[in-house]
């Protein structure tokens, strides 16, 4: 496995990880709103640069 496709991997999760939490503070109404934007952009950005280097990263063989 090839280590810019470790890093997309472990950038989508992180990804997916804030974009998780900021829905979930979102629906409950709790937190700040600064917060939840913050948190929500860089998910979103973590989310889609990992999915980037995954698609992008081509295989050796």
């Amino acid at each position: 496995m090839n280590v810019k496709r470790i890093f997309g991997t472990i950038l989508t999760i992180l990804g997916i990880g804030g974009l998780i939490y900021t829905g979930a503070m979102v629906i409950q109404q709790s937190g700040q709103t600064r917060e939840l934007i913050v948190v929500g952009i860089i998910g979103l950005i973590f989310f889609i640069s990992g999915i980037s280097l995954i698609r992008n990263t081509k295989d050796k063989e």
